[in-house]
């Protein structure tokens, strides 16, 4: 678990983007290179070294002490090694990953794990809008991986994805699974209105949706085999993160139909 500590000794001034520090990016570095590394958004040379203290050497793990949600694009590109993160981060934060873990203790913003192909993002606190989601000018959303989320999700998670899981301990906003091809979001504590809208495939699965769309439609109750195999893969992934198992029965509903979707959502309760 070796590798360079950032601890902030300033606020940042200004948005920062923060994506070309991972453990790969930085493992031929020293830390006084790392130090003139730009970061800052605007005209402004903002460097590393101007709002972090740089200690340790190059290993697996990269460690950012104290956290802002001016922190941008954090884990942006991860595709090896571990990001721990001592507080909030800003926008898009492990968006395009591709493997690896980052662990966020606190809240993130808008668009985390967006066109994500792979890794898991685990989040202490609440997130934003577009989880999972596509990023302006891209094609697909999340396309594989894991993301846990100890709180809230924001609305849209999942726009356009195709591949992988999110898992809130907590809730969804409304239209979560938007125009979604694959994948699956799991909301313990229920979706909010609308989930599944324009939705092709997939898997959605809560105790209760608040305004359900009136394309989804009834399948009745059923006794899947899949979700047990669901739960015994993740509790075997994830550890101590998995959820805990689903119910042995559950009420299906598909959609959505008004566009032919063969997408399901599945109550638990």
């Amino acid at each position: 678990m070796s590798g360079f500590t950032l601890t902030q000794k300033s606020a940042p001034p200004e948005r920062l983007d923060l994506s070309d520090l991972t453990p790969a990016a930085l493992a031929e570095k020293s830390a006084d290179e790392i130090a003139h590394i730009v970061i800052g958004t605007s005209k402004a040379p903002v460097r590393v070294g101007d709002v972090f203290e740089i200690s340790g050497s190059a290993g697996d793990t990269l460690r950012i002490g104290g956290g802002s949600e001016r922190y941008d694009f954090v884990g942006a590109k991860l595709d090896r090694g571990t990001m721990i993160v001592a507080g909030d981060v800003g926008a898009y934060g492990g968006a395009q990953m591709t493997g690896g873990r980052l662990d966020i203790a606190g809240n993130a913003g808008l668009g985390l794990g967006a066109a994500m192909k792979g890794g898991l993002i685990h989040v202490t606190g609440s997130i934003g809008d577009l989880a999972g989601g596509v990023r302006p000018g891209a094609q697909y959303g999340m396309q594989g991986g894991t993301i846990v989320v100890d709180g809230d999700i924001g609305a849209r998670a999942g726009d356009r994805m195709r591949r992988g899981t999110i898992i809130a301990r907590g809730t969804f906003g409304r239209w979560a699974g938007t125009r979604m091809m694959g994948g699956t979001l799991w909301a313990l504590k229920g979706f909010g209105d609308e989930p599944g809208l324009q939705m092709r495939r997939g898997t959605l699965i809560a105790p209760h949706v608040t305004k359900m769309l009136s394309s989804f439609g009834d399948g009745g109750h059923h006794d899947l085999t899949i979700l047990r195999i669901i739960s015994r893969d993740l509790t075997q992934r994830l550890g101590p993160l998995a959820p805990p198992p689903l119910p042995a029965k559950v009420h299906k509903y598909a959609g959505d139909l008004a566009i032919f979707g063969k997408g399901e959502l599945l109550i638990t309760a």
